[in-house]
């Protein structure tokens, strides 16, 4: 079933690979078709709304399975269009070695909405304090960096009398329009760490050193079951911290990592291992001896990814294994 907002686009074969319907149905004509089917395996692209759409006709008694874009495209055979996507469909979902995307129950999908909600606030936060640092350097008022310097500018801004009365004024507005974003992301938070703190997966993630509550919400929000995985490898695979293959002829070529999975999820695990170096490098956190040695070889950004990579891996491992992280052996001192 190819789907869309109002039409969709329907591809059947029976048991014998007999195409025996190949239709467009309008929304609610698409629902009264499916509960009065027969049981049947019905393939959907993975992407807005499909998870509904596999609840729903889960309940009516189907088999639903959710297939990523990237993995139906190569069974488009010619041109792009809803009947050629939904017989792609029917092909893709009947490959044994095919991948699927688990569908979500609704409070798993309101779990990661507060998550988005949260990056959506950030992004805006960030977006607000860049304009009102650039709009106050125009008046020849500069703060220090860092988000945590960013009130104290504001503070300085409005309390200058010599800026004029229209630059105040707009100046003020931007203000009362950064308060309001950054009182509405602490209600966010705060919710985010009453569903971090009642979520047993999450509080064992984040014992690991560099994870936080941030990036051990997100794993156990975004992540699929960890029995989908054969390995930590295979997770780590999925976040997209592995390096890209471009091995042929005998060859081995691997390139930086492949970006694949949550993009989120990836930079925040890789924020999360540059902010543990930050400490090695203060003294603060004592490395152990696998980090010690990879600082010598490896410049730190991909130190850091390195290590985001092995948060993924062991936090495979707690998630399937249960138990928290016990820190390993320190290096010996020089």
């Amino acid at each position: 079933m190819d789907t869309s907002k109002s039409v969709f686009q329907l591809h059947g074969v029976d048991e014998n690979e007999v195409v025996f319907i190949r239709r467009q149905l309008r929304r609610a004509e698409m629902v009264r078709y499916f509960e009065r089917l027969p049981p049947a395996l019905v393939a959907i692209e993975s992407c807005g709304s499909s998870h509904h759409w596999a609840r729903l006709l889960q309940s009516f008694g189907h088999e639903v399975r959710l297939i990523p874009p990237q993995y139906v495209k190569p069974y488009v055979k010619r041109g792009k269009n809803d009947a050629a996507d939904a017989e792609a469909l029917c092909e893709a979902v009947t490959r044994p070695s095919m991948r699927f995307v688990p569908v979500k129950s609704k409070e798993r999908q309101a779990a990661c909405m507060l998550m988005t909600v949260r990056e959506r606030l950030v992004s805006v936060k960030l977006q607000l304090s860049n304009a009102f640092r650039s709009y106050a350097a125009e008046f020849g008022i500069v703060g220090a960096t860092g988000r945590q310097n960013v009130n104290g500018l504001i503070k300085r801004v409005l309390e200058d009398d010599s800026l004029p009365e229209m630059a105040r004024d707009l100046f003020r507005f931007q203000a009362k329009e950064y308060a309001a974003v950054e009182a509405r992301l602490e209600e966010i938070e705060a919710k985010l760490m009453r569903w971090h703190r009642e979520d047993d997966v999450s509080r064992r993630i984040a014992t690991i050193p560099g994870v936080g509550p941030i990036g051990s919400t997100m794993l156990s929000m975004k992540a699929p079951p960890p029995e989908t995985f054969r390995s930590g490898r295979d997770f780590a695979a999925w976040i997209g911290l592995t390096p890209r293959d471009h091995s042929t002829g005998g060859r081995q070529r691997h390139g930086g990592i492949t970006k694949a999975g949550d993009s989120a999820l990836r930079s925040t695990l890789i924020v999360g291992a540059t902010a543990l170096l930050r400490h090695v490098r203060k003294g603060r956190h004592k490395p152990s001896a696998w980090l010690v040695a990879l600082l010598e070889r490896k410049p730190p950004k991909l130190v850091a990814v390195a290590l985001a990579n092995k948060f993924a891996r062991i936090a495979w491992r707690l998630m399937v294994t249960g138990g928290v992280y016990s820190q390993p052996r320190a290096a010996l001192p020089a």
